[in-house]
């Protein structure tokens, strides 16, 4: 499953970034209509601003995410849109942490940034894992995957002797099915897209904190909105769609005839902003005369129409 935001019909053919999200076991199967359940997919249907593409494949019923076989779906997409390669983004829960720190591993020159949740992986790819900035989250109290599953992946990141681009953030008393609220949180996309190679250090970014309070309220902030996908039900459940679609989520039209403006206040960023106002981090940009990453000082004015 494949999600395009509506892009810019002067310059339809800049590259967007990228985000891969695997899924847990619950979603395996045939109908890839099952990977909207919960995840990233969900979360933009339910009003969260990602402004990027998301594919969602599908890992078939009773087996594990292969790293070749995800790759060949990263490659397809690549083939076929203006994928920013330098920002390829992925993000995996339970059998999906799994699957991202495999292909994280083996891959690690094609990722950007990635999180890994409730998972685990191999411990003889950790130290390819530590060649890119990885967010590993747990909760204490999971009996489905237990905590050391990944516990066991950090000490063995440990031991490669560099655990600068790791983050590992346990929530206590949270179960497995809790840590599901962290792709409803804005600073998830906020951390993954503020990861690019052009910074050839690859630092790993520590400023967008996803707390566990943050994660009790998070579905108390989200809205429903209508969103179109592209899919396929071919026999190979991690192909998309052959042929290039149009895109396929197209951006309000314009109903003020005045222009709006918005106040800055301490903790906003142009993303919440654009998500309030129902536009694009792009259209503001155009509109203020500003870059995407323009220090916004509490008491400053931007227009939002």
């Amino acid at each position: 499953m494949l999600y395009t935001p509506a892009v810019n019909p002067s310059h339809p053919d800049t590259s967007m970034p990228l985000i891969i999200f695997l899924h847990g076991h619950s979603l395996a199967g045939s109908d890839l209509n099952l990977v909207r359940r919960y995840g990233v997919i969900d979360a933009i249907e339910k009003g969260c601003y990602v402004p990027a593409m998301v594919l969602a494949p599908q890992c078939p019923q009773g087996t594990s995410w292969s790293p070749e076989r995800v790759l060949k779906v990263l490659d397809w997409v690549q083939a076929h849109y203006a994928v920013d390669s330098n920002r390829v983004y992925v993000v995996g829960m339970s059998l999906g942490g799994y699957g991202t720190m495999d292909f994280v591993g083996t891959y690690p020159e094609r990722v950007t940034a990635a999180a890994a949740i409730c998972g685990g992986g191999n411990k003889k790819l950790a130290c390819n894992l530590s060649q890119v900035p990885l967010w590993v989250m747990h909760g204490t109290a999971d009996r489905a995957v237990p905590i050391s599953e990944s516990i066991k992946m950090v000490e063995a990141m440990a031991a490669c002797g560099d655990t600068s681009r790791l983050i590992f953030t346990k929530y206590p008393g949270f179960d497995h099915g809790d840590l599901a609220r962290v792709f409803y949180t804005e600073n998830l996309y906020l951390w993954l897209l503020s990861h690019d190679k052009c910074d050839t250090t690859r630092k790993v970014v520590r400023t967008f904190p996803i707390s566990s309070s943050s994660l009790k309220n998070v579905y108390s902030n989200i809205r429903g909105v209508n969103l179109t996908v592209t899919q396929d039900y071919g026999n190979d459940t991690l192909a998309v769609n052959p042929e290039k679609p149009k895109n396929t989520v197209k951006e309000p039209p314009a109903t003020n005839t005045t222009s709006s403006y918005h106040t800055i206040k301490k903790g906003d960023t142009l993303y919440a902003i654009a998500r309030k106002n129902h536009t694009t981090v792009e259209k503001l940009c155009k509109l203020n005369k500003i870059v995407e990453t323009k220090v916004l000082q509490p008491g400053m004015k931007i227009r939002v129409n």
